[in-house]
């Protein structure tokens, strides 16, 4: 397997369009690394320029410590897995799986191995006789996987290669893939557009925005402590609640003022506040992190905020209110045996152990 690295790659089209800025990233030998962003974001052409499949326009790419930027695709020693599977038609899955091992002239013995052991890996056995129009996604999914374990590649490169699937196959087979990392200790880089995937399945994840990488960390790191505005609001489902406002200094106090309601704020994010006592500011807090007043009866007042309900979802096994305070709408994410109807008002306790602040021209995190 192989190390993968990026030194300040741009990606320039005709026209000066940058679809990718002065990108820098190391992917250790075995790490499982997740691109995510919105669509645009160039996040497939980073994948693109790694695979070869499109040129560099500045900057150097290595892999295993070779730079590779004037290799050819067929040379990087690399496997690629396609958002539409990329499957020959005419041909059955074991031909499929087969057919890159051909055309480097390995012996037949050797193909006849690496495909049986693929397939009992995937699962896809009972299949090798099949041609892909007689498979379901999900399994030509598995295939075209398959077609890339065969290879035994220093890195495995996945292209959204879900986005065809159902939810519940999307779901089966992120758990598939992750075992699959596990199992063959690989170096696998996977671009998505979907954050439950980038948060599941990596490592370490890669947020990008507009072709600028915004944060890298841990899924957990990301979560919980995010480098600015759009990677707090673009990590987590349902995402983070933003209110706009203004910080205050009173004599002792720091408060957060949104315009219908006033929070204290206390400790370290009170001293760290304190440095922008008038300024606009944006407050963060998931919706996790606001419950009903009722399942908090000890709250204290000051962090109690009077809203409206404007829709319900029931959830099972819990409910999502979206509420307004008249002035910003919000979510929270409360408890099943929430009753709150359209139109009802409802107090909210917000836990402000868990609130950030953003702001600046660029959105950054001030705490």
């Amino acid at each position: 397997m192989a190390k993968v690295v990026l030194e300040n790659v741009f990606k320039i089209y005709p026209g000066n369009v940058t679809a990718v800025h002065d990108a820098c990233l190391e992917i250790q030998d075995q790490e499982f690394v997740v691109l995510v962003g919105p669509s645009g974001c160039g996040k497939s052409t980073t994948l693109r320029m790694v695979a070869g499949l499109e040129d560099i326009s500045k900057g150097a790419i290595y892999i295993d410590g070779k730079k590779v930027n004037d290799i050819p695709p067929k040379d990087r020693d690399i496997a690629m897995v396609f958002q539409n599977y990329a499957l020959y038609p005419h041909m059955s899955v074991y031909n499929n799986m087969a057919f890159g091992l051909k055309l480097r002239k390995y012996p037949k013995a050797e193909i006849h191995k690496r495909v049986m052991e693929a397939a009992d890996i995937l699962g896809i056995t009972d299949y090798l006789e099949r041609k892909p129009k007689a498979l379901s996604g999900g399994q030509r999914q598995r295939v075209a996987v398959g077609r890339a374990i065969v290879r035994k590649p220093k890195a495995f490169l996945f292209d959204e290669p879900l986005s065809n699937l159902d939810a519940k196959m999307r779901v089966q087979m992120r758990a598939e893939i992750s075992k699959l990392h596990v199992r063959l200790k690989s170096t696998m880089i996977y671009v998505t557009h979907d954050q439950i995937e980038a948060m599941t399945m990596g490592d370490r994840i890669v947020v990008m925005k507009d072709g600028w990488i915004h944060q890298v960390d841990t899924p957990l790191n990301i979560y919980n402590h995010p480098a600015n505005q759009f990677v707090a609001g673009f990590i987590g489902s349902p995402p983070m609640n933003f209110f706009p406002g203004r910080i205050h200094r009173q004599a002792n106090a720091v408060v957060f003022e949104e315009g219908r309601f006033r929070i204290p704020l206390e400790g370290r994010t009170a001293e760290k506040m304190a440095a922008y006592d008038g300024q606009d500011v944006v407050m963060g807090i998931r919706p996790e992190n606001i419950d009903e007043r009722s399942a908090r009866p000890e709250a204290e007042p000051a962090r109690v905020l009077q809203a409206t309900v404007e829709v319900v979802e029931m959830m099972g096994s819990e409910v999502y209110l979206y509420a307004t305070t008249g002035k910003t709408s919000f979510t929270a994410r409360v408890d099943s045996a929430c009753r709150k109807q359209i139109g009802d008002p409802v107090e909210v306790v917000l836990d402000t152990a868990k609130i950030h602040f953003f702001g600046g021209p660029e959105e950054k995190s001030l705490l």
